[in-house]
C-alpha cells in the first residue's frame, strides 16, 4: 500500500471513529467518504463494518451500565429479524432506487426538523412501534450497511434525553455489526490479505472514538439532537450520491 492510500486509511478511520464517539453511529458513512477515493470498495466495505464494530465495543464500556434492557430489547429483537430480511430483500427491490428515495426523505425530513426550532414527539405505539424501527434498522444494515439511520430518527422522535438516545443507537449498531461481521467473514468476504489492514484501522479510530465519546458527555441535549440530525441528513446526501450514478446510468 501507497504512503497515500495508508495516510487515506488512517484519516479516514480517525474521522469516522471521532464522528462515531460523539454520535454512536456513522462510521461507514464517514469513513467511506474517505475511501471511496482510493480503497477497492469491496475491501472498503468489509473495512467499515470492522471499524465500526470495533468503535462500538469501545465506546459500550462507557454506556453499558445505563443500558435499559426494556426500553433497548424490543429494537434488538427488530433488527436482527430485519438484518436477514435486508439480505433476502436485495433479491427482489431495486437497492439503488430505496437508497435514494430513502435519502430523499432524511434530506428533506431532517433538515425541516433541525431548523425548526421545535422537533416533534412521539409517545404513542409503545414497544410495538420500537420493534418495528428496529426492523427497519436491520433492513436498512442488510440492504446497504446503515443500521443506525432509522433507529437514529426515531429516538429523536421519541424526544429521549441523548444519553438514552445514544445508548439504544450504540447497542443496536453493535448487535447489529456483529451479525454483519459474522455473516462476511462466513461467506468469505474476509480474507487473509485484510488483516493488516484491521491491524491498522483499530487503532487509529480508537482513541477518536473515546475522545468523541467525552467531547459527547459535555453536550446538552438540544445540541446532541442537532448533531444527530446533521448527520441524518449527511447520511441522506451520502445514500443519495452513491445511488444516482447508478440510476442515471440505466
Amino acid at each position: 500500500m501507497s504512503v497515500d492510500l495508508l495516510l487515506l486509511l488512517l484519516v479516514g478511520a480517525a474521522v469516522a471513529g471521532f464522528v462515531q464517539g460523539l454520535s454512536g453511529f456513522a462510521f461507514g458513512m464517514v469513513a467511506m467518504s474517505f475511501w471511496v477515493w482510493g480503497i477497492e470498495p469491496q475491501i472498503a466495505g468489509v473495512l467499515t463494518v470492522f471499524g465500526g464494530l470495533t468503535g462500538q465495543i469501545v465506546a459500550a464500556v462507557s454506556t453499558r451500565r445505563s443500558l435499559m434492557h426494556a426500553v433497548f430489547v424490543p429494537y434488538l429483537l427488530g433488527g436482527l429479524l430485519g438484518i436477514p430480511l435486508g439480505v433476502l430483500a436485495l433479491r427482489v427491490i431495486d437497492p439503488p432506487m430505496f437508497k435514494a428515495l430513502f435519502g430523499l426523505l432524511l434530506v428533506t425530513w431532517c433538515p425541516a426538523m433541525l431548523f425548526s426550532g421545535r422537533i416533534p414527539r412521539i409517545h404513542h405505539g409503545g414497544r410495538l412501534a420500537d420493534g418495528a424501527v428496529g426492523v427497519v434498522g436491520g433492513v436498512m444494515g442488510g440492504i446497504g450497511g446503515f443500521t443506525g439511520v432509522a433507529p437514529a430518527l426515531w429516538c429523536t422522535l421519541r424526544g429521549y434525553d441523548k444519553d438514552l438516545q445514544r445508548t439504544i443507537v450504540q447497542n443496536f449498531n453493535l448487535a447489529a455489526l456483529a451479525v454483519t461481521m459474522a455473516v462476511q467473514a462466513g461467506t468469505g468476504a474476509v480474507t487473509r490479505e485484510m488483516l493488516p489492514l484491521f491491524a491498522m484501522v483499530a487503532p487509529a479510530m480508537a482513541l477518536p472514538s473515546l475522545l468523541g465519546a467525552r467531547v459527547h458527555l459535555g453536550l446538552s441535549d438540544q445540541t446532541s439532537r442537532r448533531i444527530v440530525l446533521a448527520l441524518l441528513t449527511a447520511s441522506g446526501v451520502a445514500m443519495i450520491a452513491a445511488s444516482l450514478p447508478r440510476l442515471l446510468a440505466r
